[in-house]
């Protein structure tokens, strides 16, 4: 069912005023993503028509944009990311830990997206295998699942990674070693080493010519301004921090489930959009007890939903260690005879995505709102013509 509003609705009535007052300074990247979550499930991508084959009841479906930044387009990516991620569970206790920057960072980042959030995996996925790899922390080869979200729940740019890490690992002698029950690893040495190590890769990215600033960053193009700005970073205290660990591997699913395939925003937390104005629910962590209800006008919503545009073809969900994808397949099958586990059964997909669908969330697309039957697709509706009026209407 179609929540009541949805974050197309902002941008179908307040888009063309941002675009036309924000012209200088949208990217490309920012008005495709703003066409196709406009566009979404609307005639503009076309869709196609199906019948009840019991009560002859008839509906349009519009296609979807798939964009990954639209809230409407993440339940079958979820689902079969998640499907694929159920057969590489291992019996081990799963730890939740989350890598963020500090501000002046996370102002540079912002310019240069790519460089900066690739440096941000990098040095999470370094940190917590070089001292797992210390004999006297682990001593041994983690995994890790690494997920980047780049907002907080007020929409400001927040940029941080949650990393999913079995607590244990294969020793250079091919043993498996689990580490001490409830403790993964200290993350007073994780957060320092982290810290030297993000700073190392940001310098080299620099002395590279791999950073642009303009605006209120633009003098940090000079070595010297850079250094400057670089240097009371290594003297505060970098948030690392660790979460309770799972209680098994179903509880890997279900919070992979909630953060993986994520956007800044749901449509669900929308509550109201009048003339010039938008309010949502958002979580206040310091007393998350209750939510609460922030209003921004139309533009201001519009603008810091657009903070969270990822480049074109950045991965924001990584594998490291011994789930890297290229050997991933083969050391979990080493582990899983070290752990006296079987091999889980690869069950073929099938390829009509309403079947998959339904396979995989147990929520079938073809039922028939009126009478429960089974809603039979009778005709094809293609896009309008280039240079046609868009019809914005919704049959989600």
């Amino acid at each position: 069912m179609r929540p009541a509003l949805e974050v197309a609705d902002v941008f179908r009535r307040h888009g063309a005023a941002y675009r036309a007052d924000h012209a200088a300074t949208l990217s490309n990247r920012q008005r495709r993503v703003m066409a196709a979550i406009e566009a979404c499930r609307t005639p503009a991508l076309g869709g196609h028509v199906e019948q009840c084959d019991d009560c002859g009841d008839v509906r349009i479906a519009y296609n979807s944009c798939r964009d990954r930044h639209c809230p409407k387009c993440q339940g079958l990516a979820r689902a079969q990311w998640l499907a694929d991620r159920q057969a590489e569970l291992l019996p081990v206790t799963y730890f939740h830990v989350v890598f963020t920057m500090p501000a002046p960072i996370a102002a540079i980042a912002l310019q240069n997206k790519a460089i900066v959030y690739d440096i941000l995996f990098k040095a999470a996925a370094e940190t917590v295998r070089s001292i797992a790899a210390d004999a006297k922390h682990l001593g041994a080869e983690t995994g890790m699942i690494a997920v980047l979200h780049t907002w907080g729940q007020s929409l400001f740019h927040h940029p941080h990674v949650h990393c999913i890490v079995p607590g244990g690992g294969l020793t250079p002698d091919g043993r498996w070693v689990s580490c001490r029950p409830g403790f993964f690893l200290s993350v007073r040495v994780l957060s320092r080493l982290y810290r030297r190590v993000f700073l190392q890769r940001l310098e080299a990215a620099f002395g590279a010519g791999a950073l642009s600033f303009f605006g209120d960053l633009a003098p940090l193009a000079e070595p010297a301004a850079f250094t400057a700005h670089l240097r009371p970073l290594p003297q505060i205290e970098w948030v690392v921090y660790a979460k309770r660990p799972f209680g098994g591997p179903q509880q890997v699913l279900d919070y992979l489930g909630r953060y993986t395939h994520r956007v800044a925003i749901a449509n669900s937390r929308l509550i109201n959009i009048d003339d010039a104005q938008v309010q949502f629910r958002w979580k206040d962590y310091r007393r998350p007890e209750k939510s609460k209800l922030m209003t921004l006008d139309a533009d201001e919503f519009i603008r810091r939903f657009l903070l969270h545009v990822l480049p074109s073809g950045f991965r924001r969900i990584r594998h490291f260690g011994f789930l890297a994808n290229a050997h991933r397949s083969a050391r979990l099958a080493t582990i899983r005879a070290l752990l006296a586990v079987p091999t889980p059964t690869a069950n073929e997909q099938p390829r009509d995505y309403r079947t998959r669908y339904a396979l995989l969330t147990g929520r079938p697309l073809d039922i028939c709102p009126c009478c429960g039957g089974r809603m039979v697709e009778i005709a094809i509706l293609g896009r309008p013509r280039a240079g046609s009026s868009p019809v914005w209407c919704n049959s989600s």
